[in-house]
Order: structure tokens, then sequence, then C-alpha cells
């Protein structure tokens, strides 16, 4: 298996050795290939945008962008499966704002699949959201290097770099999931309506072990996905593939996400005890100071 020695697994939708003309034209307009909201690549700054798709980690890509995942509209079909009846008409939204009972937003649902009848009125629907992951350290360093050079630099060495990036699953999960399924989820729950998660299998992989339903009875679908690697017209890309499927009632998805793994209590006390040990060997000076000028 190739080990790679840069961080860089797709730019603008291509991987960084890909020269085709695809790649290139890609790269020189800074296009986003996976149905972004306008043509361009829009993440992190309009005028100067880090398109990095997904970086490479344990040697295999981890997606960091939410539009990474809408290649080919694979999560709504997967989604609506999960959501309505197998005849259903239905359609999606994205980037529909949600209120709470006092009409502050709980925050902007990233697709919702509306079902409607003949009519055109809605009879049901369903949030999807998308959760890529976080990055510790700097991306946006190779990624410019890289752009400086696309051709000479598809092989480039990124190993002895300071804050070399990789993804933060953890802060993933604490920062953006949990807080999600806490405020949106739990307004969607209350309505009685299901939700579905987009999410990398690497990621997926790190949460705690959550309690599995049937179909039927479940309140949210997992929709675990990952890249793959194909080739097209002899150049090899990734392509968005879904790997597995979990479904789940919202409580215990919920309590499983955001109950903390308790360390050892004798761990703590002995910390305490370090503490203690280091107060009671300095003790502050209580004397009252006499005053140097005497009346």
């Amino acid at each position: 298996m190739k080990q790679f020695i840069h961080p860089l697994a797709e730019v603008f939708g291509h991987k960084i050795e890909d020269q085709s003309k695809s790649a290139n034209r890609y790269r020189s307009r800074r296009l986003c290939p996976f149905n972004n909201r306008v043509p361009n690549c829009t993440k992190d700054k309009a005028e100067n945008p880090l398109g990095v798709c997904s970086v490479l980690h344990a040697n295999a890509p981890a997606i960091t962008c939410p539009v990474r995942f809408r290649e080919d509209w694979l999560i709504t079909d997967d989604a609506a499966s999960f959501f309505f009846p197998e005849n259903a008409n239905w359609t999606s939204l994205t980037e529909v704002r949600l209120n709470d009972a006092n009409g502050k937003s709980a925050g902007n649902i990233d697709v919702v699949l509306v079902s409607y009848g003949q009519d055109g009125k809605v009879l049901d629907f369903g949030a999807l959201e998308v959760q890529a992951v976080y990055i510790s350290g700097n991306v946006r360093d190779p990624f410019e290097y890289f752009m400086k050079d696309t051709k000479g630099r598809g092989a480039m060495n990124w190993t002895g770099q300071p804050n070399y990036p990789r993804p933060d699953y953890l802060s993933s999960s604490r920062k953006r999931l949990a807080p999600q399924l806490l405020s949106k989820g739990g307004i969607l729950h209350s309505w009685h309506k299901k939700s579905a998660v987009a999410i990398n299998k690497a990621f997926f992989d790190t949460l705690p072990k959550l309690t599995r339903v049937s179909k039927e009875e479940a309140d949210i679908a997992w929709l675990i996905y990952d890249l793959k690697e194909i080739t097209i017209e002899g150049q090899c890309r990734y392509k968005l593939v879904k790997v597995d499927e979990v479904f789940t009632d919202f409580e215990s998805a919920l309590l499983s996400i955001t109950k903390p793994t308790p360390g050892r209590v004798d761990d703590f006390i002995k910390l305490l005890q370090e503490r203690l040990d280091e107060h009671l060997e300095t003790p502050p000076t209580n004397k009252t100071i006499e005053t140097p000028f005497q009346q």
C-alpha cells in the first residue's frame, strides 16, 4: 500500500497527483464538483477558498468539507428511503432555518427532505444533517504550497512541517455533533419527525457504541460513507460510497454521545493529594507587618 507523505487527499474534488485536464481546470477556476450552492468552492473564504475536500489520515481519506457529501446527491436518496414510503414524491431543500418556541434560531438544517402530494402540498418531512470532521493543525499552509505548483508538488513531502493537520474527531463530536442533536434534533424529535446523519466511517467509528433498533422503530438513521478509489479515463479518483447504516432511537443516541466517559476516581484523589501537599508545604504568611514609620 502506498504511504502518503502529505496531508491532502482531494483539492477541488481531485487527488493532488491527478494531472488530468479536468483536475487542472477545477484547480485553476477553483470549482466545486460536489453540488455547492454556487459553481465555485466557497469554503472558508469566497475569494480565496480553502479547496481541501478531504485529508489523509492513517493512509486513508477523511472528509473535512460537508459539501463533499453531496456527490451525486447520494445522501438524499439514502435519507429518503428512511423517511418516506418507496413510492413517495419528494424533493430536497438546503440550509433551512429552524426556530424554537421563542422564535430564536436553533440553527440551519443542512438538508430538509419534503414529500408532497399531487396538489403540491407538504405531506411529511425529515431532516438530514451532514457531519464532516474538524481539523487540528494547519491545513491551509500545505494547500497554498501545493497550489503554487500543482504539477510539481503532487507528491510533496510535508511530514517535517509544524502543525501537521489531522482529523480532530473528539472536538467534532463534542462541539458539533452533540450540540446539533441537543438543539435541532430535540425540536424535530418533539415533533415526531425523523432525522438522518451523513457521516464518514472513520468519524463514526470514534463515537461511543450506539444501541441499535430496527429501521421501523428508529428516530435516527446514521448513514455511514467512505471514499473509495475508482479509475475514470485512466485517472484514479475518490468516490463517495455508503458502507453501512445504523438505526437508533433519539434518547439512547443522545445519551451515548453526550455522556462523558469517567476516569478513575483514584486518579483524581491522587491529583488532589499532590495539590494539597504543595499547599501545605508553602503555607501563606499571615503575620502582621509592623509599619516602618513610628509616630
